[in-house]
């Protein structure tokens, strides 16, 4: 085969590879079609510059709350004592919605991310890195706090890493993910759920930190409808 007609074959060869391959920078889908239905909308609740959209809690635990800033595309909350915590002006869904972020512990040993949320006419909290810093799971199921019930998990988060967090909620089941480990599926049958008192200001849908820095970006909300 002369040098020519080599050089042809092997550009055809490359390019039909390179055709195989997702674009440079593609991301894996957030979320999959749930129960036979897909993202309906999505709405960024944080526009990475400023607190727009979101209130700093300031009552019962969160009275000394440390200071909250953006800084780099950042939402930081800094420790307070003991809470510091935000809660978001909108109107979240009740069924059939995903939360996702990116969070990390930026100085502490409490929980670096308590996710307050509705389910139905009721709302929970998904703790992360409580009790220790390692202790993961819902507050509060059937008056069960996240230390003592069957979502109670374990998990090493490393200081100053990012971790994306998903929390998917529809009428039969709660889901929770940390990157991609599966760290919380309840059904939702016959369970009260609620929230520990110094947590209601962050109701409906807030965040707040223990005694504990933390970092939040790409805060999203999609919602489901039917396919």
């Amino acid at each position: 085969m002369t040098t020519a007609r080599m050089t042809f074959w092997l550009a055809v060869l490359f390019a039909g590879g390179a055709a195989l391959l997702p674009p440079a920078g593609a991301a894996e889908p957030a979320s999959q079609p749930v129960n036979g239905c897909v993202a309906e909308s999505e709405t960024k609740l944080f526009d990475g510059r400023s607190l727009a959209g979101w209130k700093l809690l300031d009552k019962f635990s969160f009275e000394k709350h440390g200071p909250v800033k953006v800084v780099d595309g950042e939402l930081i909350l800094a420790a307070g004592a003991p809470g510091t915590g935000i809660v978001w002006q909108g109107k979240p869904p009740r069924d059939n919605y995903e939360l996702s972020l990116l969070a990390r512990r930026r100085a502490g040993d409490d929980f670096f991310c308590g996710l307050t949320f509705p389910v139905g006419d009721e709302h929970c909290t998904l703790v992360l890195g409580g009790w220790g810093g390692s202790v993961t799971g819902l507050s509060n199921i059937d008056d069960a706090s996240a230390v003592e019930n069957e979502t109670t998990g374990s998990v090493t988060f490393q200081q100053n890493q990012w971790y994306t967090i998903r929390l998917r909620v529809t009428p039969e089941k709660i889901t929770a993910w940390v990157d991609k480990e599966e760290i919380v599926a309840l059904s939702r049958k016959d369970r009260k759920f609620a929230v520990w008192w110094e947590q209601e200001p962050a109701r409906p849908l807030g965040i707040v930190t223990w005694e504990t820095e933390a970092g939040f970006k790409d805060l999203r909300l999609r919602t489901f409808g039917a396919r």
